[in-house]
């Protein structure tokens, strides 16, 4: 009886089944699930907001004082230019504008991230800080994908599903020309880094080296060295934060992880 035929087939059996299984590990990494919730935005955007009004940059990575920053996606139009974060996550989320710390819960399971206003905030900063337009004409758009459910009231720049596009429709009033929106356009895609893995991997080697409480960090506002400081009055007696050195000329201060 010839037994290699059905030798063979095992063996694709076992090859296929070891695909199957790095497919499945590979798309419940922190990466992928990015991947995913962005580009559910952009399918979302290409279906709902207009490219002759809306004029997209996806994946925009910006050199700062301290590094580098990566947008997801910004949005260039007359009424305004709309820097949006995307998260893709499920279960509920708690949180509030000012807390630093959000909590997704799935059940029993319960996870602290980062407010992602705050995570915006340097993104809007960026943006800011390389174009010339009004700073009340850029927006900070936070867009949850992924089926999670608010449990706190939010803001209304922090969206599911698809509330992102509704909230930038809602922007009627025009504050930029066309001109404008044509140069602001063409300032992000010639300021960006180059949209590469190797920016990639050296934007996430810096966001190591940040986390990183014995390394060395810049202030984003002046490019002065942070000191690692601990608060001495007040309700956080005792925590612990990031201090530009120049203070009291700079006040910039970053929360210790």
């Amino acid at each position: 009886m010839d037994f290699f035929p059905a030798i063979v087939s095992a063996f694709g059996t076992i090859w296929w089944l070891i695909l199957l299984a790095m497919v499945l590990a590979l798309v419940k990494t922190p990466w992928s699930k990015g991947m995913v919730g962005e580009s559910l935005v952009k399918l979302a955007a290409w279906a709902r907001l207009p490219a002759d009004v809306y004029h997209p940059v996806h994946n925009v990575t910006l050199r700062t004082p301290d590094g580098t920053t990566q947008i997801d996606h910004v949005f260039v139009s007359r009424f305004g230019v709309f820097v949006v974060e995307t998260k893709h996550m499920k279960g509920w989320i708690f949180g509030g504008e000012k807390q630093p710390k959000w909590t997704q819960k799935i059940y029993r399971k319960t996870v602290s991230f980062q407010n992602p206003l705050r995570q915006n905030y340097k993104h809007v900063k960026a943006i800011e800080a390389m174009l010339d337009v009004p700073v009340e004409a850029i927006h900070s758009v936070v867009a949850f994908t992924g089926g999670s459910t608010f449990k706190t009231s939010m803001p209304a720049n922090v969206t599911a599903g698809g509330g992102y596009v509704r909230y930038i429709r809602s922007f009627k009033t025009p504050v930029l020309t066309d001109e404008q929106v044509r140069e602001t356009t063409a300032a992000i895609e010639s300021g960006r880094l180059a949209a590469t893995r190797a920016t990639h991997r050296q934007h996430v080697a810096q966001l190591k080296t940040r986390s990183n409480p014995n390394a060395a960090r810049l202030c984003p506002k002046c490019g002065g060295e942070m000191v690692l400081r601990t608060v001495k009055r007040g309700a956080n007696v005792g925590t612990h934060f990031w201090g530009c050195s120049a203070f009291p000329i700079c006040r910039t201060r970053q929360e210790a992880e």
